[in-house]
């Protein structure tokens, strides 16, 4: 057993049952003065103490254990998870060990929040007015973000044009092939020098202004290597457009943290949008039938590059299919959304368990075909695939992603993958939703929660949503 200071529990204990200290050291049987120094820290709680406290007080040993300290401290690490000032780990550990009440306080309001948040996201979804919940909950960068691009349909033309005008002056080459292009471009008219090596804390690129250097990551593929120097290019190239784009309201109410993230988000568009032009890129996709491995080869990039270039084809006198993009590991977590349409998933609740994208974790890089109809009606045709990289060596982890792309089902004759189903039948379509917890499916089989915007009866032959309830 380890050495246990809980002076401040023990204090905590005394305190409840109105006892001195001589009159607790005399229950335990220890000196005032012994008592004390645990009391403040100065000696640990002995076994033979901790003992005699569950005699002479009832007090339940099991508070003192290391297991139940490590399951709150992993408790509250993740209530503070986004706490606007990371809490270093030791305060954690100090305030589990000292102060569990405070501990296990800090992580109930953690749960109310999380709870409060879910309800005005419910209340907004039924509203019909997503203002509402910005209104109530302020939003994450990223969030905000993601909102700048959806309110864009995905599709940014300043940027796009721009990155298609400067593609029009390289070689024409494969996209992977455009990285020694991109390198003298940098170099001529910039300054800058690129070497290969250790880009620090895992990114793929890192730029010192000061030396004009640029380190690019060791391992990147050729065509991962011609997005990252397309993306620092737009950063010293494109200040002026971004600026105009992100010249919005919103954005600045934000504040500055959202708008550098959406200034790196444009540049990161504007490297796709170079390496993978507007003109050439649609009509390949065009004639292919956006068979995203032909487009893999024909333009010498990934599987994921495909498809986020896909979901931005939406230029007005121009359109490709309006496609929508999201990006999901195996634990559910939602890491990717892009949408040039009306289509969204809830951040509430998780996603649907019966939406193929989890599918493909079991089937590694085979494209899997799913006609899909949400609880309003609409029906859609997905395609999901795993994609996997960053692989640093024997038994280092690897990142496994699945890429779900998918549009309404008015569009999926355009698509390959939609040879040999039945487009005009309601009952090929598998039922999805948005996550559980918004989702109005009752008879669901994969239900996880009961559905929050409507109070469910209890019943007691329903035993699935209670801690002991079977499946089977």
């Amino acid at each position: 057993m380890k050495k246990i200071f809980m002076g401040v529990k023990l204090r905590s204990l005394r305190a409840e049952r109105g006892l001195s200290q001589t009159a607790l050291a005399q229950a335990l049987e220890i000196s005032p003065s012994y008592l004390n120094q645990i009391e403040q820290n100065q000696r640990p709680l002995t076994v033979q103490v901790l003992l005699k406290l569950h005699r002479v007080l009832g007090v339940d040993i099991q508070q003192f254990s290391e297991d139940e300290e490590a399951r709150l401290l992993a408790a509250l690490r993740e209530a503070l998870a986004d706490a606007p000032t990371p809490v270093p780990l030791p305060e954690l550990q100090q305030v589990v060990t000292q102060m569990p009440a405070l501990g296990q306080a800090i992580v109930a309001l953690q749960q109310q929040r999380q709870q409060a948040q879910e309800r005005i996201e419910t209340l907004a979804l039924r509203l019909g007015d997503g203002r509402s919940q910005a209104a109530l909950a302020p939003a994450m960068p990223y969030e905000v973000v993601r909102d700048f691009f959806f309110a864009h349909r995905n599709y940014v033309d300043s940027v796009d044009r721009a990155a298609e005008a400067l593609a029009a002056q390289a070689p024409r080459l494969a996209s992977g092939a455009l990285a020694p292009w991109l390198v003298q471009r940098l170099h001529t008219s910039h300054g800058v020098s690129v070497q290969s090596g250790d880009a620090a804390g895992g990114s793929k690129r890192r730029f010192d202004p000061g030396t004009r250097t640029l380190m690019l990551a060791d391992g990147l593929t050729p065509a991962q290597q011609a997005f990252e120097l397309a993306t620092q290019l737009a950063l010293l190239e494109q200040e002026e457009t971004f600026l105009r784009c992100l010249d919005e309201p919103f954005l600045a109410q934000a504040g500055e943290p959202a708008r550098k993230l959406a200034r790196v988000g444009l540049a990161n568009y504007y490297a796709g949008a170079l390496l993978l032009p507007y003109g050439a890129f649609l009509a390949a996709a065009e004639s292919l039938r956006y068979d995203i491995e032909l487009l893999q080869q024909r333009f010498g990039v990934g599987f994921e590059t495909v498809c986020h270039r896909l979901s931005t084809l939406q230029r007005t006198d121009a359109p490709g299919v309006p496609f929508f993009l999201v990006r999901v590991d195996r634990a559910g977590n939602i890491s990717k959304r892009q949408s040039a349409t009306h289509f969204h998933f809830s951040r509430t609740g998780g996603t649907c368990p019966l939406w193929n994208v989890y599918e493909a974790f079991s089937q590694p890089e085979r494209v899997l075909r799913q006609i899909a109809s949400m609880p309003d009606g609409r029906r859609y045709l997905w395609i999901a695939r795993t994609v996997s990289g960053g692989q640093r060596g024997y038994g280092a982890p690897g990142k496994n992603f699945s890429i779900g792309l998918g549009c309404d089902i008015r569009h999926a004759q355009r698509l390959v993958y939609a040879q040999g189903l039945d487009l005009q039948d309601p009952e090929a379509a598998t039922p999805i939703g948005m996550g559980c917890k918004v989702c109005e499916r009752e008879n669901c089989p994969q239900r996880a929660f009961p559905y929050v915007g409507r109070s469910l009866a209890v019943d007691e032959n329903r035993s699935q949503f209670t801690p002991y309830g079977s499946a089977s």
